[in-house]
This record gives C-alpha cells, structure tokens and sequence, in this order.
C-alpha cells in the first residue's frame, strides 16, 4: 500500500530513521526523523509557507518499507536547485506550473538519500508512486533534488531527466591538523590562508565552537539575530524562524556545531552546522558586523578545524561560491532528477539540461585546474 500523509509526525520515528539512515551507512542528520519534524513544529516547512507535506509511505504486510519526504509547493523558493525559467516560460504558454511536488529537505543545499528504501527495486516503485502522486494531486511536476549519484544514474531516463550543479567541498584524507593541511597547499594558497586567519584574531575577534549542552538559549538568540540580518539583506524573506532553532537545540544538540565570534564581550557572527558519521554540513551563517575574513574563518576554517579533530573524511559547504577554492574546497557535483507531466514541456527542458550537464562538466574540470594543492588531486 502507499499513501500520502500531511506531517512527519504521522510516521513512526523509528521506522523513518531506519529507512533514512539505515544501520552500516552514513549517517546524515539532515534526513533525520528530528529534523523534519522540527521544521513542521516550528511552522517552517508547512502549507502556510507554501512547504505543504505529502509525504509518501510505502507498506507491505504491515512493514513500512519505503518513506519519501515530498512536498506540494505554489513556489520554487529555498530549494538551490533552480527552475523559476520552466515555470515562467510555461505559465507564458498557457500551463499551470504550480502547484508542483518537491522531494527535499527543505532549505538545505545537502546530498542525501530521497527516497528511503532498503533496495533499488524498491525505491523503482517509490519513482513510479510519485508520478502517481503527482497525477493525483494535479501538479505539473515532481522534482527530486541532492539525490545520491546512484540513484540518479538507476532513475534517470526518458521520464525523470537529469540534472547536475556544482558545490565546493573539503576532503580530509586524515590531517592530523591545520598545518597538516596547510601544508598540502601551494605555497601563495597557504600564505593567504594565515593572513586571514591573523586579519580576524588581530580585529580583537574570538571563537567558539559549540556543540551539545555547550549550546545554551542566549547563543540561538545571538545567531537568530545573525541569520535574519544577513538573509533579510541576501534573500529578503528569511526562511527559518526563531523556535525551529530552539527546537533543533533540545532535539539534535549533539548533531550541531555552533560557531559563535565574539568581540569586546559582545556576539558579531555565527555558522551553524551539523555533524554526520562522515561529514560536516555547513548550513546557515550570518553577521552583525563586517571584519575582512570573517566569513571565511567562521565558515570555512572553523569547519575545518572541526572535522580534522573529529577525523571527518569531508565537510560540505553548501551551495555556490568558487571562492571556497582558494580556500581548499573541491568542486563536486551533485544531482537531481525532474519529471515534468506535459510531454511538450519535458521535451523542451530535456533538450536545455543535455546542454546545461556538458556546461557543468565544462566548468568543473576548469574549476578543478585551478585547484589550490601542491598536488594534482582526482575530481
């Protein structure tokens, strides 16, 4: 049986993060059961927001067996993966690209596992059940977003096209510290490196690196502040509201790392990221005050920092931004899958991402010419 429910809260915790994060894998805390459900609580991703859920459940002799987080959206915001063209350009025709079902984790640049099944046959059939969602709910499309390599490659075909980016990503191959890193560098890169780090220590600034019980009200107030000042500024309607923060603070503590800087007693700037098995994931950051450097040592070399005294094989730093490759950070792909319902549409968007994948593959190798180790490293 598969079904559609309208919250998180309507599936069992246990059988969602045994299907999300199942035992001998990664562990991502993005995909968590907590973090959903922190989102629908707070009022973040529900249909107020335009994020209504219709999550898919798949059942066999009692067993929940395939989950999928999808959301019915009447807009293309907080994805990063962009498709406002299609939608003008067949609203201009005479279609109705909205509403439109969104697989995600909403407001999070981050690769993960989508569709939750145990084997490839089985997330096949939760493919197929989001065409009939899709149908169903009368929407023009379903759109599969930061989806494992794998999976994109089993799924993609003639119905769900394929789409790729380009993020910037830290690989650890087992530093044991800053300097182990540094000195991979290229001389100029390394220098760059700790006259910045020296720009933000010389303004007075210091660091804390929060994690746990270690993260107390007071600091999500603080980057509360940062994060509406710097989203209000970059995207004008912020996403995340001030309880999501405490809420992810009581449930997902030990999963976060909380980069607070302080000057002369007073909190100016912050990161927030979150921790998995193998990986660092850099989300949201802000800042009061403008030092030269700071987003860098707040987002960036704090993260390193971390994930070398953590042993974490990679930090990811979300989406955009090539001036991460001065500063360490790979050009990596990701991916995404799109079923478009009007045969006329998906022609037209098929043709425009054959072409949109070879620019991809373009700039990542020229990215990848520049990169800023002593040593020629694989892509």
């Amino acid at each position: 049986m598969l079904k559609a429910v309208s919250s998180a809260l309507a599936i069992d915790r246990a059988d969602w993060d045994r299907l999300a994060n199942p035992k001998g894998s990664e562990f991502n805390p993005l995909v968590s059961h907590d973090f959903f459900r922190c989102l629908e609580e707070s009022g973040c991703a529900v249909a107020a927001t335009g994020w209504a859920p219709r999550h898919m459940v798949k059942e066999q002799d009692g067993e929940v067996t395939g989950i999928v987080p999808c959301y019915r959206k009447r807009h293309s915001y907080g994805e990063y993966v962009f498709d406002h063209g299609w939608a003008n350009a067949y609203e201009r025709a005479g279609g109705r690209y909205y509403p439109k079902l969104q697989v995600s984790v909403p407001f999070s640049p981050v690769t993960g596992h989508r569709l939750f099944a145990a084997t490839e046959e089985r997330r096949r059939d939760l493919a197929s059940g989001l065409i009939a969602l899709c149908n169903e709910e009368k929407a023009s499309s379903v759109h599969i977003t930061f989806m494992p390599e794998a999976d994109w490659q089993a799924l993609g075909g003639k119905l769900w096209l394929q789409r790729t980016d380009i993020q910037f990503h830290w690989n650890n191959p087992g530093y044991e510290s800053f300097d182990g890193f540094l000195a991979s560098l290229s001389s100029q890169k390394r220098k760059n490196i700790r006259k910045e780090r020296a720009s933000v220590a010389d303004a007075g600034i210091t660091l804390h690196a929060l994690t746990g019980r270690d993260i107390e009200e007071r600091h999500w107030d603080a980057f509360f502040d940062f994060y509406m000042d710097t989203s209000a500024r970059k995207w004008g309607q912020p996403y995340l509201n001030r309880a999501f923060f405490s809420l992810i603070g009581e449930a997902m503590s030990e999963h976060i790392l909380l980069v607070i800087a302080e000057r002369g007693g007073r909190f100016i700037a912050g990161a927030l990221n979150f921790i998995g098995s193998h990986a660092l994931y850099g989300r949201n950051w802000g800042a009061l005050e403008h030092h030269n450097n700071l987003h860098f040592e707040v987002c960036y070399y704090q993260a390193i920092d971390f994930a070398i005294s953590r042993k974490l094989p990679r930090v990811e730093a979300g989406a955009q931004g090539a001036h991460k490759l001065a500063r360490g950070y790979l050009p990596q792909k990701t991916y995404s899958l799109h079923y478009l319902a009007h045969p006329g549409l998906s022609r037209a968007v098929a043709d425009y991402l054959a072409s949109e994948r070879l620019g991809v593959d373009e700039e990542a190798q020229a990215l990848a010419a520049h990169s800023p180790f002593r040593q020629e490293q694989d892509f």
